[in-house]
């Protein structure tokens, strides 16, 4: 018969809090906690890079062409549908960055009448779709802001809207 052998434990082994002094507990915990934050910080740094990469799409206008007209209008259509069957009369539609509005969204918080001037970029081409596409068609569009990260305007968000008949 084979004897077993087991190897004796490290004196000092993280994620082991057995054997630990209190001394070397502090310094885990802290350690954890400085991983904890790197981890917040690297979601953090994710997120800024994906906030500008997404301004810097958003800046670039699109091709309006006839295909993508209709694309834009098939995939609407469907939403709007879902929406009116749960029963809503309007329909979160494009929520971007307030700085795409080149006073920060300052027009929308205060509902200028002149709010769709401060548009750029593809929120501004998404005004004039509705304007243009949608507003003749009997819709309404709802322009406000969504989130205020530390009390400050945030993402704007444009919905849809349309009037709730009764049967």
């Amino acid at each position: 018969m084979e004897a077993l052998t087991t190897k004796p434990p490290a004196e000092h082994e993280l994620a082991d809090e057995t054997f630990m002094s209190a001394e070397d507990l502090g310094t885990y915990t802290a350690k954890l906690r400085a991983a904890k934050t790197m981890k917040d910080l690297q979601a953090q740094d994710h997120a800024e890079k994906a906030r500008a990469d997404l301004i810097k799409t958003l800046s670039a206008p699109i091709a309006v062409t006839p295909e993508k007209v209709h694309e834009i209008t098939r995939t609407l259509q469907h939403k709007l549908r879902v929406a009116a069957e749960q029963g809503k009369n309007e329909l979160l539609v494009m929520r971007f960055p307030n700085v795409m509005c080149s006073d920060g969204g300052r027009a929308i918080t205060n509902t200028e009448a002149d709010w769709p001037e401060t548009l750029t970029g593809r929120p501004r081409q998404a005004y004039e779709f509705w304007r243009d596409r949608l507003r003749p068609a009997g819709y309404g569009l709802k322009a406000m802001i969504v989130a205020w990260p530390d009390g400050m305007p945030g993402d704007v968000g444009f919905f849809l809207t349309w009037e709730r008949h009764r049967a």
